[in-house]
């Protein structure tokens, strides 16, 4: 496999490229549009069930699809407690942390907490990958706060009525970001699609075997439309966004490819306008302004000499 093909490696030489930022617009247009999808998903899928079929299923489709074309899938016996690790904390922490707070905050729109990760990101890389926090980058989380900020602004009233549903899911962002550290911090020299298939899996088992025990995995008033947007989810958001996700962190350093998700929150907010007949206001106007703004601040290249 050529080395632009493994999964991330450590390192913090890395730069802003033109592929890099294809890949995160891309990612940010998957990703802003399964958030319509998935509500019409929880609709009529057990939540629980729902994460599992959005982790395992596709987690071991495509190792089988990849053992098929005769890729070899191993996993070196020295790095599976790592890989281990990271997927306890990449996907099975975050999809449960996200799952019990989405039960006890009482708005879809709170997860603008989720997208505290950039922050997260940003400390925990300067800390442990030695990422400097440059002034564009604090301009850029400033800028892409505030439109997140102004994007819920109705709703951050509510955040005290449910303490412990915060809690969940500023918790889930930490883990977030720490699962981005994770994988930067070491060499794992693996195919992504391998990368992103193990980590599914491996992350999934946990929440599939809560899924056993809390729920009875049922579907109701399941249509066209259901069946739909659960490929999108699956075949699209999961496992397609994932490679994109794992290639990213490749190749951009920790911080600004977390700050570049700041965009997901308004591509979703504007696609469940289009997909779920609701209205623009002004709040969904100004916060893609900002957060536009924020990714020019952290993306566009540095002049030469600085």
């Amino acid at each position: 496999m050529p080395e632009n093909g493994s999964a991330p490696a450590a390192g913090t030489n890395q730069r802003i490229t033109t592929l890099g930022i294809a890949l995160l617009v891309t990612l940010t247009l998957i990703w802003g549009c399964s958030w319509p999808m998935m509500k019409i998903c929880v609709g009529a899928i057990s939540p629980w069930t729902f994460r599992t079929l959005t982790t395992l299923f596709p987690g071991t489709a495509v190792l089988i699809a990849l053992m098929a074309l005769g890729v070899n899938i191993r996993i070196p016996p020295r790095r599976l407690p790592w890989l281990a690790l990271l997927s306890f904390v990449n996907v099975t922490s975050w999809m449960l942390l996200s799952a019990f707070a989405l039960t006890l905050l009482p708005a879809g729109r709170s997860s603008i907490i989720a997208y505290t990760m950039p922050i997260w990101s940003v400390v925990l890389g300067a800390i442990f990958l030695h990422e400097r926090i440059s002034r564009r980058r604090v301009i850029g989380l400033a800028l892409g706060l505030s439109g997140l900020a102004v994007l819920v602004g109705q709703d951050l009233g509510h955040l005290g009525v449910s303490p412990l549903g915060t809690g969940f899911m500023v918790l889930g962002a930490i883990f977030w970001a720490a699962g981005i550290v994770l994988m930067k911090l070491r060499p794992w020299n693996m195919p992504v699609w391998s990368f992103s298939g193990w980590q599914l899996t491996l992350g999934g088992l946990p929440i599939a075997l809560g899924a056993i025990v809390l729920e009875d995995g049922s579907f109701h008033d399941f249509g066209w439309q259901e069946y739909g947007a659960l490929a999108y989810v699956l075949l699209i958001a999961v496992i397609c966004g994932n490679y994109l996700w794992f290639k990213i962190v490749s190749l951009m350093p920790a911080g600004i490819a977390s700050i570049g998700t700041m965009a997901i929150p308004v591509v979703g907010v504007v696609s469940s306008l289009l997909l779920l007949g609701e209205t623009v206001s002004w709040r969904e106007i100004m916060a893609l302004t900002l957060v536009v703004g924020a990714l020019v601040s952290v993306l566009s290249p540095e002049r030469a000499g600085r």
